[in-house]
């Protein structure tokens, strides 16, 4: 059947009723008879208009709490019935059973039931049954019934409908057809990954994921490559969630950087003071504290002001107006920050392309969640990295305990390092980062290129000497020789922290006395590859 069929009778069960009353009125303005159930019911005949309980159509009235009310073959028959198949017409004709041409069907809202916090019991009651059942009846028959499960589809549905006359096309229920199945997917995977965690089952057999269309972007990480960001559903404070006031459309690699920045700065508790992270390539370029957010941002760029152009900045407090106006004397590509000043904003107004994002509130770096990544056949999955160390987590293991002042740079490091790509080694002074070396094979190299970007920022800065002299450093992993531990004792570090565990630990901490380096293990390690 391909050409446009008409919609003579509709049923409507929907939980979420914004916009039920309009598109109610449209259809019955159309000639369509409306059938439904409970509270949908109660809200059409409010608003004046004419339907009829689907327990008139079924004999049989809503029981048990409303979990039986359409699972019934007069509702099934109705949209599952092929209308070109003579058995299947002379079964409706024998029973009884009349055509439905459109369902509109939204479900219990059990995410959000699960999100507020509600107890076991209040969850399970919260699982639609007869609404998911409904839905995929519908859906495998688009061919003669229209399903629609999104409210932002109703005036597409009814633009349709005038389109073709009262009918719609084949084309559009196709496409409704899988948005609807998309949207039971996504329904069933909240609910098997809930009740996973509410039982304790770390690894399911099988786990199901889902996401919502927030943007279909221009393309991927290259311009060959077709892309689109999904939102989870999760509500975490980010880039997901944030509200874009200004600046062109977010790319792929916009979006990717903006998380890992943001992600990185909520590590800073406003309640100590401002931070702010640069961002690159989803590594960090600069991260700094600071008694004002300008200083902290001054200090963040002083650490590779090279990689910083067109780089992605996160602050941990609103953007204030002086650091607005420095900013802008760069090209940025990204700003995302929990607020801003009206000032700010009209500072920025003045740059039409830079982004500004503001969210509400930080994401809580201890917050438990999945990573997750694809694999050639598989996906792997991870809880993320919310592991922290406090003052009394650390071992101290070298005959010179780091100061107090050091102490505070080691911590400052090691909250970086743990979002810097491995291997990792992080330079740290006076909370700030002064080097930072990412992403490579040897430990060794990591820390030679972070001492060499040192070198030419104080170059660049006219200092005297590197800022890694009297630095403290971080590594993201233990140091598997000495030689790593040297060359950032050679760039002027007087004190290290990293994670201990390897064979050669003895040996590393005998180099650093020699060296007259303090040096503090975490027990944890913080890869991210």
């Amino acid at each position: 059947m391909t050409e446009p069929l008409p919609i003579r009778r509709a049923l409507l069960s929907v939980s979420d009723k914004t916009g039920l009353i309009d598109l109610a009125k449209a259809l019955d303005a159309r000639g369509v008879e409306l059938l439904s159930t409970g509270g949908s019911a109660k809200a059409l005949r409010e608003a004046g208009l004419k339907v009829k309980d689907v327990s008139d159509v079924t004999g049989f009235p809503e029981m048990m709490d409303g979990r039986v009310k359409t699972l019934h073959p007069k509702v099934h028959g109705g949209l599952l019935a092929l209308r070109d198949d003579a058995g299947h017409v002379q079964a409706m004709t024998e029973h009884g059973i009349a055509p439905i041409d459109l369902l509109v069907v939204n479900l219990y809202p059990f995410e959000a039931t699960v999100a507020a916090g509600a107890d076991y019991d209040t969850c399970i009651e919260n699982i639609d049954i007869g609404g998911p059942a409904m839905i995929r009846a519908a859906a495998k028959n688009h061919a003669f019934v229209t399903v629609v499960t999104d409210v932002e589809d109703y005036e597409r549905l009814i633009g349709d409908m005038d389109q073709h006359n009262g009918a719609t096309c084949r084309k559009f229920r196709k496409k409704l057809a899988q948005i609807a199945y998309a949207r039971t997917a996504a329904y069933d995977a909240a609910v098997s990954t809930w009740m996973a965690r509410a039982i304790g089952v770390g690894a399911p057999r099988r786990r199901a994921f889902a996401g919502t269309l927030a943007q279909t972007l221009r393309y991927g990480e290259n311009p060959h490559q077709k892309a689109a960001f999904y939102t989870d559903g999760s509500n975490r404070p980010g880039v997901a969630t944030a509200v874009q006031l200004q600046g062109k459309e977010l790319s792929y690699n916009n979006i990717n950087d903006t998380d890992a920045a943001f992600e990185l700065v909520s590590e800073f508790n406003p309640k100590d003071g401002p931070a702010c992270a640069i961002i690159k390539h989803a590594n960090p370029c600069g991260v700094a504290r600071g008694k004002t957010m300008l200083e902290a941002y001054r200090a963040a760029f002083d650490c590779d002001r090279t990689s910083a152009f067109g780089g992605i900045v996160a602050l941990n407090m609103p953007l204030d107006a002086e650091t607005a106006r420095e900013i802008t004397g760069i090209f940025t590509e990204v700003v995302i920050a929990p607020g801003a000043s009206d000032e700010a904003k009209e500072i920025f107004a003045a740059k039409k392309n830079l982004r500004l994002l503001t969210t509400d509130s930080l994401p809580n770096p201890q917050e438990a969640g999945l990573a997750i990544r694809q694999v050639s056949g598989g996906l792997l999955v991870q809880d993320k990295d919310s592991g922290h160390v406090d003052l009394s987590d650390l071992k101290f293991v070298t005959k010179r305990a780091p100061t107090d002042e050091q102490m505070a740079d080691l911590l400052f490091a090691w909250k970086v390092a743990k979002h810097v790509k491995s291997n990792a080694i992080v330079y740290a002074k006076a909370g700030a980062t002064v080097g930072v070396g990412a992403g490579q094979m040897s430990r060794l190299d990591s820390a030679l290129i972070a001492a060499k970007k040192a070198e030419r920022m104080a170059e660049a800065l006219g200092l005297p000497e590197p800022l890694t002299k009297g630095s403290a450093v971080a590594s993201d992993a233990f140091f598997p020789f000495a030689d790593g531990l040297l060359e950032a004792a050679a760039a002027g570090a007087t004190c290290v922290i990293q994670p201990g565990g390897s064979m050669r630990d003895d040996e590393v901490i005998a180099a650093a006395d020699e060296a007259g380096i303090a040096m503090v293990f975490t027990g944890m390690r913080h890869f991210r590859h």
